[in-house]
């Protein structure tokens, strides 16, 4: 039956193959999307870790640059 019911709504003719190409585009741009905000977050981590080496590495610096 639920064959039957899968088959009988995607010949639904009230939905146009204009909107089922437009739906298949959204969802291929949504995925592009969601690469690129997992890329950029990434990048971002990366980058924060950087920033936390260096102000590390700037506030050693300047302690033994302190007299004593």
């Amino acid at each position: 039956m639920a064959k039957a019911l899968i088959g009988y709504l995607h010949s639904d003719q009230r939905v146009s193959p204009r909107l089922g190409l437009d739906n298949q585009r959204l969802r291929g741009r949504v995925a592009e999307l969601e690469t690129l905000v997992l890329r950029l977050q990434a990048e971002n981590d990366r980058l924060r870790a950087a920033q936390a080496t260096a102000e590390l590495e700037a506030g050693i610096l300047e302690a033994e640059m302190l007299p004593a």
